[in-house]
């Protein structure tokens, strides 16, 4: 549940925020009885699909990133830290990252990288070399 929480606390937040605007809306005089019960109960499903989704996809992603890094290979993760030159960074085995829980971790680094923010680094060949 701690994962989930880290994962996906900023969409629960919107949730949220809109389960709030659902409930002024729907309890003003213009809106019909029945407003409230079907707008909270439909905005509510709605987002709960979407964060599982969202949720299901992302862990799927960082065990699909982890399993790449074992084999070896490298993984490429967002820095927002530098925003400035580079925006990535490359991750293996081979430049000193190890692989604890869902971070990547190199004491040549001041801040670890999420699984979550972490892709498979394959340069693409060019299309005259796959004819």
């Amino acid at each position: 549940m701690e994962r989930f929480f880290e994962l996906e606390i900023a969409y629960v937040a919107i949730a949220v925020f809109f389960l709030a605007i659902t409930a002024f809306v729907t309890t003003r005089d213009f809106m019909p009885k029945v407003a409230f019960k079907r707008g909270m109960i439909g905005v509510f499903l709605l987002f709960a699909i979407m964060i599982n989704l969202h949720y299901m996809v992302t862990v799927k992603r960082m065990e699909g990133v982890a399993e790449i890094f074992n084999e070896g290979k490298t993984i490429i993760c967002e820095n927002k830290m530098r925003r400035t030159i580079s925006q990535s960074v490359l991750i293996s085995k081979e430049l000193g990252w190890r692989l604890e829980g869902d971070y990547f971790k190199n004491p040549d680094f001041e801040r670890d990288f999420l699984t979550a923010r972490c892709v498979d680094y394959t340069p693409m060949a060019p299309k005259e070399a796959l004819k």
